[in-house]
Order: structure tokens, then sequence, then C-alpha cells
């Protein structure tokens, strides 16, 4: 997907496994990296790298990041953070050093600090309960997979002009796919 910001997702993903000791299950962190996207939303008006947001019968996730976890999708940077997954575990890469996430600010490194305080001790399937709860967007799809449009999000998040919100978001993407497409 345009826009995807695939390096940022990969060191979100290596910071919430490095705080499971180096191995996060794989459906927690599925939560983790929606939650991100949607605090991002919350606090700065866009998500933090962008991805496609679906609900599951597991609850929101974002998808891309999902596929790169489950080894579905190319990567271009995923390796360099996470070394690959061991049945229902991700592992983030040995020895990784917190300032090789630098694709991380000061401000998304309190939104995942935030979040961790908040839902680090949660199992896997207090936190799917969670989302469940606590995220309206997420609609259960029965079996299969169906987007979220960030305007729902937006919207349940109590954003104003959730539809503006939304087009800047569209636009953002269309703006990466001009310019991948120029080079």
């Amino acid at each position: 997907m345009y826009g995807y910001k695939e390096r940022k997702a990969a060191q979100v993903a290596a910071f919430f496994a490095q705080k499971e000791q180096g191995s996060i299950n794989v459906l927690k962190l599925a939560k983790l990296l929606y939650l991100t996207e949607r605090e991002s939303m919350m606090r700065f008006d866009e998500p933090m790298f962008f991805d496609r947001l679906v609900s599951m019968d597991h609850g929101p996730v974002t998808s891309i990041a999902l596929n790169q976890v489950n080894g579905l999708s190319q990567s271009t940077y995923w390796d360099a953070y996470i070394v690959g997954r061991t049945g229902y575990d991700i592992n983030s890469l040995e020895g990784l050093a917190a300032e090789s996430l630098n694709e991380l600010s000061k401000a998304d490194l309190r939104i995942l600090e935030d979040l961790w305080n908040l839902f680090g001790a949660m199992s896997q399937y207090q936190l799917r309960d969670w989302t469940h709860a606590n995220c309206p967007e997420w609609e259960n799809p029965h079996g299969s997979s169906e987007p979220i449009p960030h305007d729902r999000v937006f919207k349940f998040l109590g954003k104003e002009h959730a539809d503006l919100l939304s087009e800047a978001v569209l636009a953002y993407r269309a703006k990466a796919q001009m310019l991948e497409a120029s080079c």
C-alpha cells in the first residue's frame, strides 16, 4: 500500500518485542500495532505508519504489518529488526540497540511507552477482549476481514472533522503513489 512506512512499523514491532524480553506473542503484537496507529490518530490526527486497518475475528489489526509478521509479504526492512516467527511468537533481532530504532520520534516513543504501560501486562486474550470492548470501529467480520476506514476511527475517537482527517490520509497515500511512480 502506498505510503505505508514499513521500516517504522518494523521498529514498532521490535520495540514491543524488546519490552517482552525479545519475544512477543503474535496476537498481542497485532493488537499493540493497531492501538499504536489508533493512538497516533488520537494524538496527532494521523497514523504512525499508515497501515491498512481491518476488522478480523480477533479484533482490529494493521493488515500489512500482520502479513509481515506472518511472513506472507515481502519485507525490505522487517528482517533488520525481527528475526522471524517461532510458533505463536515473533522475536526481535538479538542485541538490537535502542538507537537503531531511529525512525521513531520522541513523540512516537512516548505513545509506545504509554501503550506498554497500559497494556504490557495483559495477555494476548485480555488485550483482544479489550479491543473488542473499547474500539467501537471494529465490527465482527464472522470469519472474514473487513476494512476499517480511517474516518470511522477518527469519528469514534471524537474528532470533529473525521472526514477531513481521513481525506488527509488518502491525500498522503496518493502523493506517495505519485512519488513512487515517478522513480
